[in-house]
Formats: C-alpha cells, sequence, structure tokens
C-alpha cells in the first residue's frame, strides 16, 4: 500500500493497490508489516470507531491527552468527508500547522495521525461513515478538544456557514487556552 508523507511529514497517506474487474473490487485495507515499514513506528490498534454523519457535521477537533494519546488510522466506507490533523506537539516545527486531504470511499485513502495531533473532519455528503483505528482506548478523562474554526490555527475547511456540531465541540477551548503536548 503506497504511502506519502502530507505537509506535516507525520502524518500519512495511505492509497490502497485497488484491483479491479468486472465482479467487483478487492483491496487490502490494512498490513500491519507495510505500515510499519511505512511509518517507522509499531503500533498496536486496540479499538475501532464507526461514526455516521450527515451532510455539514463536522466532528473536532479531538484528541486524548497522555497518557492516553491516540494515533488513528481513519478511512471514509461510505460518502466523503475533509479530514484534518493539527500538530499540537509544542516542541515540533509545525507546531500549530494543520494538513487537511480529502477522503472517500470513491479513493478508499487513509490517513494516519500519530499521537499529539488534534483530530477532525466535515462529512461532505449525506450518510458519511468513517472509520478509526486508534492505538488507545478511550479514556473520558483524557478527551479534549480544539476549537473547529480557531483563527491561529487557521483551517480552511470547504463548507459555506456553520457547521453542525455537537455541543461539546460547541464550547471547546481556543487553540491557546488549550492543553497541549510537549
Amino acid at each position: 500500500m503506497p504511502a506519502t508523507p502530507l505537509a506535516i511529514p507525520d502524518v500519512m497517506l495511505f492509497e490502497p493497490k485497488i484491483f479491479a474487474d468486472a465482479r467487483g473490487a478487492f483491496f487490502e485495507s490494512f498490513n500491519v508489516r507495510e505500515f510499519e515499514a511505512a511509518t517507522g513506528l509499531q503500533r498496536d490498534f486496540v479499538q475501532d470507531n464507526h461514526s455516521v454523519s450527515a451532510r455539514g457535521v463536522l466532528r473536532g477537533l479531538h484528541y486524548q491527552a497522555a497518557p492516553y494519546a491516540q494515533g488513528k488510522l481513519v478511512r471514509v466506507v461510505v460518502g466523503a468527508a475533509f479530514d484534518v490533523a493539527v500538530d499540537i506537539r509544542r516542541s515540533s516545527p509545525s507546531f500549530g500547522k494543520w494538513v487537511g486531504v480529502e477522503l472517500s470511499a470513491e479513493n478508499r485513502r487513509q490517513m494516519w495521525i500519530p499521537e499529539g495531533f488534534a483530530h477532525g473532519f466535515l462529512a461532505l455528503t449525506e450518510g458519511t461513515e468513517f472509520l478509526y483505528k486508534t492505538t488507545k482506548y478511550y479514556a473520558a478523562g483524557s478527551d479534549r478538544s480544539i476549537r473547529w474554526d480557531d483563527p491561529e490555527i487557521g483551517i480552511k475547511w470547504p463548507i459555506d456557514g456553520s457547521p453542525l456540531l455537537s455541543p461539546k465541540d460547541e464550547i471547546a477551548p481556543s487553540f491557546s487556552a488549550a492543553e497541549v503536548f510537549d
């Protein structure tokens, strides 16, 4: 599975080899050897999450604080989403920077978001189904968020107007007030 580092090199885009014919298609959606070769990391994925979102729903920017920081391998299996990772590692040269790509059922791309990043996505189609493989279990006491529209980060979401948000995301703190990683 070919992997490409994005503008923040720790964030990787995986694009599977698709074998298609008159019957349909087949592709390998995950291979630990190829993941480790591409990222240089050994990670155990311990939890899979599946969300379904209406068009215009924005989920994020979410992360878990240490010691429960999660790496995420994410993909869309129905519809399309604009997926974003924000570097919140204070010691990183890309601290406060973001990268975003469109993930869809059609392009079958996956994005690796390492520990130390906030993550969010905007559903671009009705009934967007988003899958996350995580490296740590969900820990409610470590759950954190950052405002989706924080001007210091400056994410260019592909939306006119305001997205649909959860009550938690509506009151998320600014980037400057957020708990970040060293």
